[in-house]
């Protein structure tokens, strides 16, 4: 697998990486603070990918502009990780090149690992730590939003040989969730709701629609006069939009309820909502819901107003929440 965030892009090791691997990995002041020793050689490096990084959700971190490793992220997890875990958990490691300390790239790809284990792996924990003395990594670690959790003392590491103190930190999905940011969309921020709305609508909604429904509802999100008096409200994974409510305020109508896919069943939806519900309590609301969106719908409390209806292709139950 292969992740792009706004700078990076993370992706396996290949024994090709072996120099640039060896480059960063042989200064003193990366591997050991992480626990392990500095490389000795190209080859060592060489070894190190094959036997060592080579599997399963370990990545590559490389920037976008030319390809290259200048760091390594991955999961462990369940009974495979550090810590012994049960399934359904996972730990998260790292570490980057000295000359990109202090850009922010770790965290920023520790987020994109974050998002992957949470969506696309459904995990429902996730642990990471430090040891005593590793203020970068601990800062990393609150960036992404890690909440200290235990300490271990008296640990005998053995790739180094030593005795360390591990400082053991987590984060939950609801955590996880719970720290994006919701709030009312800028106008300038509109129209990546609406390029959203029909990216989401052609992955997940659009098979169940003859092709005059997918066209109408086209037209419907490049329509300024059906858009006039819609106002919005976002989900944010960091900077990246991750979901939206777009509502007309005069009527309590909701005309978008979208979540990008990676993000489905997180509760992103739900956060979306929470947050309509606090800036209008007590007021009632109505939505016309698609097939595929009827199940999250009811679970929120809303229920159908009438049958199921076509109009220009367009298949919707409409549904009611009653403002209590």
């Amino acid at each position: 697998m292969r992740f792009e965030t706004k700078r990076l892009m993370l992706r396996p090791w290949e024994e090709r990486d072996a120099e640039s691997l060896y480059e960063y990995a042989k200064d003193p002041r990366v591997g050991p603070p992480a626990g392990w020793p500095p490389h000795t050689s190209v080859d060592d490096s060489r070894e190190i990918i094959k036997n060592v990084l080579a599997v399963p959700e370990t990545y590559a971190v490389c920037l976008k502009e030319d390809g290259r490793a200048i760091g390594s992220i991955g999961l462990k997890l369940g009974e495979n990780s550090n810590l012994a875990l049960p399934d359904g958990e996972g730990e998260i490691g790292y570490w980057i090149g000295v000359p990109f300390w202090g850009r922010g790239l770790i965290p920023e790809a520790t987020r994109e690992l974050i998002r992957h284990a949470f969506a696309d792996l459904g995990l429902k924990t996730l642990w990471c730590g430090y040891f005593d003395g590793n203020e970068k990594s601990k800062r990393a670690q609150e960036k992404c939003g890690f909440i200290y959790h235990h300490t271990n003392k008296d640990v005998f590491w053995p790739l180094m040989g030593d005795i360390r103190t591990e400082h053991v930190t987590r984060l939950t999905r609801e955590d996880w969730v719970n720290g994006f940011s919701v709030r009312p969309l800028t106008k300038e921020e509109v129209p990546a709701a609406l390029a959203l709305a029909w990216k989401v609508f052609t992955e997940y909604e659009s098979p169940a629609y003859a092709p005059e429904g997918t066209e109408e509802f086209y037209k419907s999100i490049h329509d300024e006069t059906y858009l006039a008096g819609i106002e919005y409200v976002g989900a944010f994974d960091g900077e990246r939009l991750v979901g939206e409510i777009g509502y007309r305020p005069d009527r309590m109508h909701v005309c978008f309820f979208f979540v990008d896919g990676p993000y489905h069943r997180c509760g992103v939806g739900t956060r979306l909502w929470r947050r309509l519900r606090e800036d209008c309590p007590g007021r009632a609301v109505t939505l016309n819901s698609s097939p595929y969106g009827l199940p999250f719908y009811k679970a929120l409390g809303f229920s159908a107003a009438d049958t199921e209806q076509t109009v220009n292709g367009i298949r919707f139950t409409p549904m009611v929440f009653d403002g209590e």
